[in-house]
């Protein structure tokens, strides 16, 4: 007669287990729309219960939730060493700015080289200074200086600048060791035979001061200098 409480007493203890598998045992699958019908064992109350908490908790719902954006005030900042900022490919920008006087030539006419180089026809050749000027490359703003004067005489310094005629223009340099290249374009306009070596002189010597370089190469339309002057 004692058979029906210890069966009871067995349904509790089987129950207990199956509480227990179902908080610490593996998770049981996901049920899908075209699952098959339960089983016995299914429709047990504990394995019921079980089954729930691990799939259906009313606290811990199982249902897609649409993804949460963050705000645009919590994102990480770009300091953050997990997260480097991105930066621009480095480019290179030529020589750096500076502000300084241009340094331009003129030729003291039968100086015989006491104010300067000796050049042409007893010349000497003399350098001068502009105001103050912003560049980078200097080779270009003083030789476009250079040319851009229109004056013959450079002011009362009795300095003469024989390139007052000519219609050049600056095109580009380069500066290869101690070598400075410059390219013109443009026709030479000029007085006489000995405005030939002046000429030279001036666009010479006011490339090599504003590079540093000790030789220069000039070129007018491709050709080199003394091939164009020699048909003047």
């Amino acid at each position: 007669m004692t058979r029906p409480g210890l069966s009871a007493f067995s349904v509790l203890g089987v129950g207990a287990m199956f509480a227990l598998a179902g908080c610490f045992g593996p998770p049981a699958p996901t049920p899908t729309t075209n699952s098959a019908a339960p089983t016995a064992s299914q429709t047990q109350p504990a394995t019921t219960s079980a089954t729930a908490t691990l799939t259906a908790s009313p606290t811990a719902p199982v249902t897609a939730s649409p993804p949460v954006t963050a705000p645009p005030s919590t994102a990480l900042p770009s300091s953050d060493p997990a997260i480097p900022a991105p930066t621009a490919e480095p480019t290179f920008t030529g020589f750096p700015e500076q502000v300084a006087p241009l340094t331009v030539y003129y030729v003291a006419v039968g100086d015989n080289g006491i104010s300067g180089p000796l050049i042409g026809c007893g010349d000497s050749l003399v350098a001068t200074t502009t105001a103050p000027v912003r560049f980078t490359d200097q080779v270009g703003p003083s030789i476009g200086t250079l040319l851009a004067n229109k004056s013959r005489d450079v002011g009362l310094s009795g300095l003469v600048n024989v390139l007052y005629q000519s219609n050049l223009t600056y095109l580009g340099g380069e500066l290869n060791g101690s070598t400075i290249t410059i390219w013109l374009t443009g026709q030479f306009v000029l007085g006489g035979v000995c405005d030939i070596p002046r000429a030279k002189a001036q666009l010479e010597y006011t490339a090599m001061a504003a590079s540093d370089a000790t030789s220069a190469q000039v070129f007018v339309d491709g050709r080199p200098i003394d091939e164009v002057l020699s048909l003047k």
